[in-house]
């Protein structure tokens, strides 16, 4: 969320950073609540005042044992007037809020301009393209062999899932093992393990909610009835519907790893703060209708191993770039060729100020696609949540938090299969990964 006080002090200069990012800020609204709230707060303090002053006559007149019914009668008319006009500041500042919680975060100056992943800038290739002299088979004629069954996994869910058995499993298994054992023994990361249901007071601390609901999934307790007029007792409506959107499955650790500093204030010696978890992650994948439908490119259920931090307002970036190299650690050693690129303006997710998005090689797609993405958020996320450390001066400061994926799992999987694959359908096993496969070298049919 952004600084209500910045928007109050250079709304113009606030709306011209977020148009280059495609969003058209209504001033127009935030300056009349903005308004609104001024005069209402100030008639609140005058009736306030006048309470306070009427209150202390009827003190003086009771000691010269005057009749004070003229006074109480004013100060109950002026207790009722300020009643309405602290519900009418309330409703005021909810609207304000609401306002503010659909306000994306606006761009770091490095941030390139543009309208769509098409003016991203490329920062660095990194590997070889592997050549083959036979003809390139995707990952899912590959794993169809191997162990990769999406009928299976579409009678038992639907669409957009998959399931894995065998080597194939292990593979996966071995991905996310190598991952978070280089990340916490070579990268400083905590490994955490976290819940994978949250509530909505965690979604919104992250910037999913209120936006971004329909990409979710919620979870519910107890059985749904076929519609609210099936619940006799109309009392309990409410608290059904409340019941109904009282978690949701996490889209990624982000947002449960993130929270874990919501509302708290964290010593200084404590910063930086890095954590690294292992989770699947939930997605609708909604308006996403016909894109990467074969295989397992996008998928309503996928594991990934998230890299966080919790960090000093003044080392954020610094910190932005150790983590970029922390993710790309993973694909050097795993020999898969990638690039990175620095997303611009209108292709940024809705919290961040600055993000790279690390792209690794798929042979059947002859191109790079998205494996990872590393945001400094600033304190976007922070003064959602209040999350804040204590500042040299011991004053309670709003922290800065970034994210990346260290990796996405079952694309990681996905560039193994089509990078390491062989003439007669095989796969050679990374070297890294070997350890975690019992010393298996090659996946064959």
């Amino acid at each position: 969320m952004l600084d209500i006080q910045t928007l109050r002090n250079d709304l113009a200069a606030v709306a011209a950073r977020l148009a280059t990012r495609g969003f058209a800020l209504d001033t127009v609204k935030f300056a009349q609540l903005e308004a609104e709230r001024k005069n209402i707060q100030t008639r609140t303090q005058e009736l306030q005042a006048r309470r306070n002053s009427s209150s202390k006559l009827i003190g003086q007149a009771k000691a010269k044992g005057e009749d004070v019914s003229a006074i109480m009668a004013q100060v109950a008319t002026l207790g009722d007037d300020l009643k309405q006009a602290e519900v009418q500041l309330g409703v005021v500042q909810n609207a304000l809020q609401a306002l503010l919680e659909m306000i994306p975060n606006t761009p770091h100056g490095s941030v390139p301009f543009g309208k769509s992943e098409a003016d991203n800038l490329e920062v660095r290739k990194v590997g070889n393209i592997p050549k083959f002299d036979f003809a390139v088979r995707d990952h899912v004629d590959l794993g169809e062999k191997l162990g990769l069954d999406f009928d299976t996994a579409t009678k038992i869910s639907g669409a957009r899932f998959s399931l894995l058995k065998g080597g194939l499993a292990r593979l996966h298994r071995a991905l996310a093992q190598f991952m978070l054992d280089t990340h916490t023994e070579q990268h400083g990361y905590t490994e955490t393990y976290v819940p994978y249901l949250v509530n909505a007071e965690s979604m919104r601390g992250t910037g999913q909610l209120p936006k971004f609901e329909a990409d979710l999934f919620s979870a519910r307790k107890g059985a749904m009835p076929t519609s609210l007029r099936d619940i006799a007792d109309s009392s309990k409506i409410e608290e059904f519907i409340q019941r109904e959107s009282e978690f949701y499955l996490i889209p990624t650790a982000e947002v449960p790893v993130t929270n874990m500093v919501r509302d708290e204030i964290v010593p200084l010696e404590d910063l930086p703060m890095k954590f690294v978890a292992h989770t699947p992650c939930f997605r609708s994948e909604a308006g996403s209708y016909g894109r990467d439908t074969r295989g397992m490119i996008r998928q309503h259920q996928f594991d990934k191993v998230e890299l966080v931090q919790m960090v000093h307002p003044d080392e954020s970036y610094a910190a932005l770039e150790q983590l970029l190299v922390h993710a790309e650690t993973i694909l050097q050693k795993l020999g898969l060729p990638y690039r990175v690129v620095k997303l611009c303006t209108g292709d940024m997710g809705f919290s961040s100020a600055l993000t790279y998005d690390i792209e690794v090689w798929l042979p059947a797609q002859n191109t790079y696609r998205e494996i990872s993405s590393c945001s400094n958020f600033e304190a976007f996320q922070a003064r959602r949540m209040q999350a804040r450390f204590r500042n040299a001066q011991g004053k309670p400061e709003l922290l800065h938090t970034l994210n990346g994926s260290g990796l996405a799992v079952g694309r990681t999987l996905v560039a193994v299969l089509e990078n390491y694959q062989q003439a007669d359908g095989s796969v050679v096993v990374p070297d890294v990964l070997r350890p975690y496969m019992g010393g298996k070298e090659i996946l064959a049919p």
